[in-house]
């Protein structure tokens, strides 16, 4: 799943640096997108320091009426729990932007059927991205036992290659609706925002490529990553 070359990482002083940083990166990658294609689809990872990203971003030069948003991932809880990564995209970037509702695209996870709902979140972004779909930006985070996105370790959900959209086990309590690696390598840009020394064995890793952590799995001649000095420890970008 890997390509040829080392991913690329941009080392800042804080958290909320590396999140300024990967805000304005996000707006340009979608200016020139839509300049390219008339739209930009983008795929957005949840979390602390995400948060700060997008407030920042949505104070940046985006053209709000052709974005359209998708979720990397989702825990299976009620609509409006504070543990929803879509509780935060509506506070961070919903309220803050001339987006539309519709324009954010929530992963199905209250449905009885889940297997159902993945594949049908799956076909709502072939509609937006084509078939197979080809993301503008997949935005993805750092675990510190090497997860991405809901790709954890140990998990059957690593091994799947037929499917864009899946379904975890339980994982810190919570059953996830994840993307998978297929669609995360079709992207045209990977943005990794990875902040907190708890982070930096992992990141160590992802740099080396290592296959053993979900995270090394991802296609990364793609990939960019902003870091804090926590999270860098002794990298250098």
């Amino acid at each position: 799943m890997t390509g040829e070359t080392t991913v690329k990482i941009e080392i800042f002083p804080g958290a909320a640096s590396a999140a300024q940083v990967a805000a304005v990166f996000i707006a340009a990658d979608s200016r020139a997108a839509i300049a390219a294609r008339g739209r930009f689809v983008t795929a957005l990872s949840g979390g602390s320091t995400p948060w700060l990203m997008l407030r920042t971003l949505a104070r940046e030069e985006v053209r709000w009426d052709t974005v359209q948003v998708v979720q990397v991932d989702e825990r299976v809880a009620p609509a409006g729990d504070p543990e929803r990564n879509l509780t935060h995209l509506y506070e961070n970037l919903l309220a803050h932007t001339s987006l539309r509702p519709e324009q954010i695209h929530t992963m199905p996870v209250e449905c009885g059927d889940l297997e159902a709902a993945a594949e049908q979140y799956a076909q709502t972004i072939a509609d937006l991205a084509g078939s197979p779909p080809v993301l503008d930006l997949a935005h993805l985070g750092l675990g510190a036992d090497g997860h991405t996105a809901s790709l954890v370790p140990g998990d059957p959900v690593l091994d799947i290659t037929e499917a864009d959209v899946a379904l975890t086990g339980t994982y810190q309590g919570r059953r996830r609706m994840t993307l998978t690696y297929p669609i995360l390598d079709r992207a045209r840009r990977v943005l990794w925002l990875v902040t907190g020394v708890e982070k930096a064995a992992a990141l160590h890793r992802l740099q080396a490529e290592d296959p053993s952590i979900p995270a090394g799995r991802v296609r990364r001649d793609r990939a960019v990553v902003f870091a804090d000095r926590g999270a860098a420890g002794t990298l250098k970008g």
